[in-house]
């Protein structure tokens, strides 16, 4: 078994490296516990541990060991006056059937817990050969996509957002995606996360905002009428130094004005860091740009950050759309979130509207703008110029 203890970083960040240690000193004493004498538990580096257990008649036997040292390391411990709560990840690779060789099976094991992360923490995964597949997969995308900037393989779709009492295109949504040379297009959802863990992202999203602002104002430069182009931020670009004179720059540089560009962020971003973020968003609104919490309701939705961050509007998330008139609870949620965020001087978009009951039901709430496949699925680049010239917005 591998046992990797869940954010002990914070830990240390927190209470300081000699409550680490005593933390370490009290989870190797649990874990002895909780196996038997011819057994072995030792500290590799770090937080991580591994234990070999040898006296086993039945693999299934193995399940019941984990679940008591997951709930031995849970249980509360006082260190510096205060009671904190830990948990656990881990990973097991059984011989000889995940290796015969004590290499081959750490390295099984290892991934066995990093499987166990990504589930969530406080659980345990047994080791497959998908978790190497898995793995050979990651580092082949992972080395594509150091070298995918300079290939110029990203390119940017724009998803039209229309105003609901005029029925005019009134912005668009800039959405990175990835061409792929030998796996085609690829979501945000598969190489976002990989480069925020790689650093990458903040290159990434440098040349995501450049050619978004950029294509806007070629846009406008060519006769179509001024749009406000949205771009998503992680938390990472969000939270960089030179952030500010990052936006300062390209727009600058693009020629855009502020107000026709809008930063989306979500509610988890900016609570991490409430009273930076509210530096870093007053500045941005000095600048004139505007700003939109992203996937609304999914998050902390503080009425407190509303109040005192300056937001500009509000994004509901498709997944309170996507029922509505039908869901009451839905329909519930979403007459709530638009009245709130009218009372507090607050636009509100709604994404992911797909038919026309929910368009007449946004109308009725007074909804501001809607975004979704009603309207246009997200379009590359060429095809967003030819929506511009045929104006066409609701899809019958």
């Amino acid at each position: 078994m591998c046992l990797d203890l869940d954010r002990f970083k914070s830990i240390n960040d927190t209470l300081g490296h000699v409550a680490g240690d005593s933390l370490l000193a009290t989870v190797a004493e649990r874990l002895t516990e909780c196996v038997w004498e011819t057994d072995t538990v030792a500290r590799i580096g770090g937080d991580e541990f591994v234990i070999i257990i040898s006296a086993i008649e039945h693999a299934e036997d193995l399940n019941k060991i984990a679940e008591k040292i997951l709930a031995a390391i849970s249980k509360p411990l006082a260190l510096n006056g205060q009671e904190i709560f830990i948990t656990a990840s881990i990973g097991i690779a059984i011989y000889p059937e995940d290796g015969t060789d004590v290499q081959g099976l750490l390295k099984n094991a290892d991934l066995a817990m990093y499987k166990a992360k990504d589930q969530g923490r406080d659980t345990f995964q047994y080791f497959s050969q998908e978790m190497n597949v898995q793995t050979l997969e990651h580092l082949i995308l992972e080395n594509s996509l150091r070298r995918a900037l300079e290939r110029n393989e990203f390119v940017i779709f724009y998803q039209p957002q229309m105003d609901l009492k005029s029925g005019r295109l009134v912005g668009m949504e800039a959405l990175i995606r990835w061409q792929h040379p030998d796996l085609g297009l690829l979501p945000p959802s598969r190489f976002i996360p990989m480069a925020e863990e790689t650093g990458l992202i903040l290159p990434i999203g440098e040349w995501a905002l450049q050619t978004a602002c950029a294509k806007n104002r070629a846009w406008m430069d060519a006769g179509f009428m001024p749009l406000r182009v949205a771009v998503n931020l992680c938390g990472i670009q969000f939270r960089q130094k030179k952030f500010i004179e990052l936006i300062e720059a390209v727009l600058k540089k693009t020629g855009l004005a502020p107000s026709q560009l809008e930063l989306e962020l979500t509610e988890s971003m900016l609570m991490s860091k409430a009273e930076e973020s509210t530096t870093v968003l007053h500045k941005l609104k000095e600048m004139g740009v505007s700003l939109a919490i992203d996937d609304f309701g999914t998050g902390y939705s503080s009425l407190s950050y509303l109040k005192n961050f300056p937001i500009n509007r509000v994004k509901i998330d498709r997944s309170f759309i996507r029922d509505v008139p039908n869901n009451p609870d839905d329909t519930a949620i979403v007459s709530a979130i638009i009245a709130m965020a009218h009372n507090l001087n607050l636009k509100v978009t709604a994404e992911g509207v797909e038919n026309h009951s929910q368009l007449e039901f946004l109308s009725t709430r007074n909804c501001n703008e809607i975004q979704g496949y009603l309207l246009s699925s997200p379009l590359p680049e060429a095809e967003f110029t030819r929506f511009l010239r045929g104006g066409m917005m609701i899809q019958e």
